[in-house]
């Protein structure tokens, strides 16, 4: 039974807010130190060019409405007869800002002065606006383009690392997961939490650098509307905080959806062939509309979610403006307050509401950043059940000596054991078969050997050096594999061949690929070694696929070779060929092979017979088919299965079929 990534928990657990995810994701960015650090130093650059503004608009209004007024006095002035001037000056002083003590000459002179110096402090305000546009401009752009730059390197050493995880864990983490999960998590969740660091932290630290700029201000400008605006604050971050705990685990639940969704997906295309082979491309289509339902019935509660939450922040700010009109209208009427100034007030008052309706888009992005790191994570600190040990010393050379010693194994380290007690020991240069039922063990002994899992008792030597007390490469680099199921890379036959050893020369490659019997098949092709074999090796068939990987592990001259049921995928004739090949290339060297046609291995030193996880016999073939019961019904059989055929054949060509 397979297991997924994302296992079930507890509500509790799903419910708790925890950033602890995205905090080590964020880490990610003290990789680039003083890169890192450059789009905030710009943010706050363009930041206070953008606080600079409201005040420049100020200066305006007062500007025009201080000229305006001075014009209309100076007019007022030149209407009123002397008689009532003495009477009249101290409002009109009052009225226009001016020292009481001021005589008739000395205000006109000042309204002149005001009215002249007008269109000036206009050109200086505007002037000055235009300057800090372009600051903003200059540095939003050089923020954002150093912020996506740190963010693709963050999601690029990410990416990198966790596809080197996912290369060194072990089988049986593979054996639980499913590949579309694991593509998921390096490809869509890697990109939100890329988003996040490249956008959402950034408007994060922005929202924040603006909020405290204008709260600044605004105290600084009037303290009374500053505490009129203020009740909003706590009020919008508890909404945020509110959601922000709601929302994580639904974005959670979204990537599993869409992990699902990719699995099945995966799994479809891989296996299209059998699809339309039994014609169940209809019940394959439900299989995956039934999987985007639920990952849009899923985006679709997320999307309610915050359907209501902007609505309600909104409301709050507009709550919150209409407070400050109304105690901003009364000081303006009791002239406390300048039209400029409260327009002041306005435009920071904007800035006060943009950074928290802000906050509900970073809130989003930072729920779904924290739900995908914490998923990517799950990967990163997974544990690995194949590693070196700490003393762990390179194998040298080896002559070939394998031992089991009462190995006993079990999948996922529970349940029924799938080898029991299996003691044997190959001598150098041996050719030792491995033959039994389906689920006997035949494979688990061979996935021993490369410790691709480690036996859960026993132990396995190779000259004497048990397995888990020397480096994985220095083991795997000397045993070559061909396995039953044969897997080739996008490229060419040439790259396929030489996988494992990349440097390899013309001539090694043809040596390789004529001792697997491909080497005619292949200079065949118009573009021989050159020829590209498509996704997974589909433009060749499947004997041919298992001739290259044959030509693949011989290539590396190992000192252990491994064939598992190598010949499955071939006719006679083509088995024939491989089979001649091997045996000159297995002088030398201990081999292990598994093979259901018993034919191939007929001439092997040791066979060893093995049923339900034990070895039931063991011996050459003339010795088991007197001393194994099990290992002679077994020949017989196919013997006699054998000769049936080839007596219906012939009696299909003579024309004398008979049922």
């Amino acid at each position: 039974m397979q297991a997924t990534l994302s296992q079930p928990r507890t509500r509790a657990r799903r419910q708790r807010l925890s950033f602890k995810g995205i905090g080590r994701a964020v880490r990610y960015l003290m990789n680039y130190k003083r890169q890192a650090a450059l789009p905030y130093i710009f943010l706050i650059v363009a930041t206070l060019a953008q606080l600079a503004v409201p005040h420049m608009i100020r200066n305006i209004i007062d500007a025009v409405t201080s000229g305006y007024m001075a014009n209309q006095m100076l007019d007022a002035l030149g209407k009123i007869p002397a008689e009532f001037i003495g009477a009249a000056l101290p409002k009109m002083l009052e009225a226009a800002g001016k020292e009481s003590s001021l005589t008739l000459d000395q205000f006109k002179s000042a309204l002149e002065a005001d009215a002249a110096s007008t269109p000036q402090t206009l050109v200086n305000a505007l002037i000055l606006i235009v300057v800090f546009a372009a600051l903003r401009g200059v540095f939003s752009f050089l923020q954002a383009y150093w912020a996506e730059k740190n963010s693709q390197s963050v999601a690029y050493d990410i990416r990198n690392e966790l596809f080197s995880k996912i290369q060194t864990l072990s089988f049986s983490y593979h054996d639980k997961n499913q590949t579309g999960q694991l593509m998921v998590r390096a490809t869509d969740d890697v990109e939100k939490v890329r988003l996040f660091i490249g956008q959402g932290l950034l408007q994060l630290v922005g929202a924040i650098i603006l909020l405290t700029g204008t709260v600044i201000i605004l105290f600084s400008a009037n303290v009374t509307l500053a505490w009129t605006s203020m009740p909003i604050l706590p009020i919008a971050f508890g909404l945020f905080v509110f959601f922000g705990i709601i929302s994580q685990p639904l974005f959670a639940a979204v990537q599993q959806k869409l992990s699902a969704l990719n699995t099945v997906l995966q799994e479809n295309l891989a296996g299209v062939k059998v699809i339309k082979a039994f014609t169940r491309e209809k019940e394959q289509q439900k299989k995956f509309h039934g999987a985007a339902d639920d990952t849009m019935n899923q985006q679709i509660h997320v999307a309610r979610l915050f359907a209501f939450l902007f609505p309600l922040i909104f409301m709050v700010a507009n709550l919150g403006q209409a407070a400050i009109l109304y105690v901003g209208g009364k000081q303006i009427i009791t002239g406390l307050l300048t039209l400029g100034e409260w327009q002041e007030f306005s435009l920071y008052l904007i800035y006060l509401f943009f950074p928290i309706a802000q906050f509900g888009f970073i809130i989003t992005q930072l729920g779904q950043a924290s739900a995908s790191a914490d998923r990517i994570f799950e990967i990163l600190d997974a544990k690995n059940d194949i590693v070196d040990s700490p003393n762990a010393i390179s194998l040298p050379d080896v002559t070939g000596t394998v031992k089991f010693e009462n190995v006993t194994f079990r999948y996922f380290g529970g349940g029924d054991p799938v080898l029991k007690n299996v003691s044997f020991t190959a001598n150098p240069g041996e050719t030792i078969a491995l033959l039994g039922a389906t689920g006997s063990g035949k494979t688990t002994i061979i996935n021993l050997l490369p410790r691709f899992y480690d036996p859960s008792e026993g132990k396995i030597t190779i000259d004497n050096h048990d397995l888990r007390d020397v480096r994985l490469d220095s083991l795997r680099s000397q045993i070559g594999i061909v396995l039953q199921e044969t897997t080739l890379f996008s490229g060419t036959i040439r790259d396929n061949i030489a996988f494992g050893k990349p440097d390899a020369s013309q001539a090694e490659i043809e040596a390789a690929a004529q001792a697997a019997a491909a080497h005619d098949f292949i200079t065949s092709f118009p573009d021989g070694y050159n020829t590209h074999v498509g996704e997974r090796g589909a433009t060749l068939s499947g004997g041919q696929k298992q001739r290259v990987a044959i030509a693949r592990a011989l290539l590396l001259n190992p000192r252990i070779l491994i064939l598992d049921d190598s010949t499955s995928s071939v006719d006679l004739n083509t088995e024939a060929q491989i089979q001649a090949a091997l045996e000159t290339l297995m002088k030398g060297r201990t081999s292990f092979v598994i093979a259901q046609r018993i034919s191939t291995v007929i001439n092997a030193d040791k066979i060893l017979v093995l049923e339900k996880g034990e070895i039931v016999a063991e011996g050459k073939h003339h010795d088991l088919m007197e001393d194994s019961a099990i290992y002679a019904e077994i020949y017989n059989s196919q013997i006699l299965a054998h000769q049936t055929s080839e007596v219906f054949k012939t009696s299909e060509v003579s024309g004398e079929v008979t049922l």
